[in-house]
């Protein structure tokens, strides 16, 4: 293997061409960082505004406040007036119940009448 000495007054023999890639290389190298560090922090930027905005739109407001309250009286509502539906279910077997009980009784009286003239 060749021992190199380099010192101030080394002189190197380099093609133009070469030189001018290698610092083409480097200055888009260079710019390159430069846009994907700039495209980094205007998404983070933008990250950190869309957070905050929603943040912003889940804070409470007067008329959401008014609005869940209404949503809940309305719900309450609602639940008693399944409940009487479901009574009125109940009382409509009931009364069919008692309509055929009624059928019957008619129809004993019936003989009962029949039977006694």
């Amino acid at each position: 293997m060749k021992n190199i000495k380099l010192s101030e007054n080394t002189g190197i023999q380099l093609p133009a061409k070469n030189l001018i890639a290698i610092v083409a290389g480097a200055i888009l190298a260079t710019v390159s960082f430069f846009e994907l560090e700039n495209r980094i922090s205007s998404l983070e930027t933008a990250d950190t505004l869309f957070q905050a905005d929603l943040l912003k739109k889940a804070e409470q407001e007067p008329k959401n406040l008014e609005m869940y309250m209404l949503i809940e009286h309305l719900a309450g509502q609602i639940e008693s007036i399944e409940k009487e539906i479901e009574a009125s279910r109940y009382n409509k077997v009931n009364i069919d119940h008692i309509k055929e009980q009624v059928n019957v009784l008619q129809k004993q009286i019936d003989k009962l009448r029949n039977g006694s003239h």
